[in-house]
């Protein structure tokens, strides 16, 4: 078993993904339409090979706009990545070591959370 894709709900798809791709520098993979009332957005981080997904009109991606927290972008250098997200204009807490593991937060437009990890010390950014 892998996780592949993760749910992130949103209440205007093309304002979240501008975020995740523009800001946060996600790959679009695919914005699809199959059918009338539906769309699907798939985003995946640089270097990952789980996903995150965008989605309208479909009841099993639906959940509260804003409810999903913590999810961990594990980073080789948080000081670099947390650099880079700012100077995107991501607005992202400071560096927290806890106990050699460095974390960092920050929110997409709708409130989902994040977090920024850092367990190693080697030196690529996000």
């Amino acid at each position: 078993m892998r996780l592949e894709l993760i749910p992130v709900p949103v209440a205007d798809i093309d304002s979240a993904k501008s975020f995740y791709v523009n800001q946060v520098g996600f790959n679009e993979d695919h914005d699809v339409r199959p059918t009338e009332g539906v769309r699907v957005v798939q985003l995946t981080p640089p270097g990952s090979s789980c996903s995150i997904v965008l989605g309208a009109g479909l009841p099993s991606l639906e959940m509260p706009v804003g409810s999903l927290r913590a999810l961990h972008l594990v980073v080789d250098d948080i000081r670099a990545s947390r650099d880079l997200l700012l100077g995107r204009g991501v607005e992202v807490g400071d560096v927290i070591d806890m106990g050699g593991v460095l974390f960092a937060g920050f929110s997409d437009p709708d409130g989902n959370t994040w977090t920024l990890q850092q367990t190693g010390s080697t030196s690529s950014p996000v």
